[in-house]
C-alpha cells in the first residue's frame, strides 16, 4: 500500500498551468504555423533523436539551464506526437499519460501493492518478470533495434541480469575479458599488423568490446559516458594542437608526428 508523500507539492498548481499553456499552444501551431501543419510522426522522428542527444550532452557538460532547455524540447516533442495521433483519433494526450501511469503502479507492486522489495536489484527483476506475464515473449524485446551498439550492449546486459542471467563475481568478468582478448590476437597477427580472418577477427573484437562493457558494468562505469567523456577530452586536446601550432606559423598536415607531440603534452598539462 502506498503512503502519503512526505512533502506536498506547493507547486503542482503551477505545473498543471505550465502543461496545459504547452497544449495550448500546441494546438495553436499545429493550426496556424505553415511548418507545423506539415510534420508528421515520421518528420518529428530524426529531430526527437537530434534533441535526445543534445540533452545527453547538457548532463555530461553539466549544464542544468541547457538540460532544462533540452527537457523543453521534448516536452515539445511528446506533446507534439500525442497532437498528430489525436488528429487521427487513435490516441491523445491524456491516454499517453494514462498509460504511463497504469505501467508504472503495474510494475511497482512493492509500492501499490504487497510485494517486498528491500533493493534495487529486486525491483529490476520485478520488472523484467512483470513484463513477461504481460506478454512480452523475451526479455530482450524491449531493446530498440535502432539502439547505438554500445548503449543496446549495456541495455542487453541490463536485462538478463534482471532475470538472474548473470555473473556472480566482477572477477569472473575480468577474466572472461582477458580470454576474449587472447582469442581476439588468435585471429589478429599484430606482428604483420593483419587479420587472419578478418570475419573472426571482427566477431572477436566485437566479443572482447562486450566484455568490458560487462566488466564496466560490474565497476559501476557507464561504458557509454565513459567513452564520450574520453572523445570529448581528444576533441579538447586535438583542438589546442591546431590553435596554438597555428599561432607559430605551423599547419596541420605538415608537420612531423615529434612536433605534434609536443603540442599534444602540453595540452594535457591544461
Amino acid at each position: 500500500m502506498t503512503t502519503p508523500l512526505s512533502k506536498p507539492d506547493i507547486n503542482r498548481e503551477a505545473k498543471l498551468a505550465a502543461f496545459n499553456r504547452l497544449l495550448t499552444i500546441m494546438d495553436e501551431l499545429r493550426e496556424n504555423c505553415p511548418w507545423d501543419k506539415k510534420q508528421t510522426l515520421e518528420t518529428l522522428r530524426h529531430l526527437t533523436v537530434e534533441e535526445t542527444y543534445e540533452l545527453s550532452d547538457a548532463i555530461l557538460e553539466g549544464d542544468l539551464n541547457e538540460v532544462k532547455k533540452e527537457l523543453g524540447d521534448l516536452m515539445l516533442h511528446n506533446v507534439f506526437y500525442a497532437r498528430i495521433a489525436s488528429e487521427a483519433n487513435v490516441f491523445d494526450m491524456s491516454d499517453v499519460l494514462n498509460s504511463i501511469c497504469d505501467k508504472l503502479i503495474e510494475r511497482h507492486p512493492h509500492v501499490y501493492g504487497n510485494v517486498i522489495a528491500v533493493d534495487e536489484a529486486t525491483v529490476k527483476s520485478n520488472w523484467e518478470k512483470i513484463k513477461l506475464k504481460s506478454g512480452n515473449k523475451s526479455v530482450l524485446e524491449g531493446v530498440p533495434k535502432s539502439l547505438p551498439p554500445l548503449v543496446k550492449s549495456m541495455r542487453i546486459q541490463d536485462k538478463a541480469r534482471g532475470v538472474g542471467f548473470d555473473w556472480e563475481k566482477k572477477q569472473q568478468v575480468w577474466e572472461k575479458v582477458e580470454e576474449e582478448m587472447r582469442e581476439f590476437k588468435n585471429e589478429y597477427n599484430v606482428e604483420t599488423d593483419q587479420p587472419i580472418n578478418k570475419q573472426k577477427a571482427t566477431s572477436e573484437f566485437g566479443d572482447l568490446l562486450f566484455s568490458l562493457v560487462n566488466y564496466a558494468r560490474f565497476i559501476d562505469i557507464d561504458p557509454e559516458e565513459a567513452l564520450e567523456r574520453t572523445n570529448k577530452k581528444f576533441i579538447k586536446r586535438f583542438q589546442f594542437l591546431e590553435t596554438e601550432s597555428a599561432k607559430e606559423g605551423k599547419k596541420m598536415g605538415e608537420m612531423t608526428l615529434a612536433e605534434m607531440d609536443e603540442y599534444w603534452e602540453r595540452a594535457k598539462k591544461i
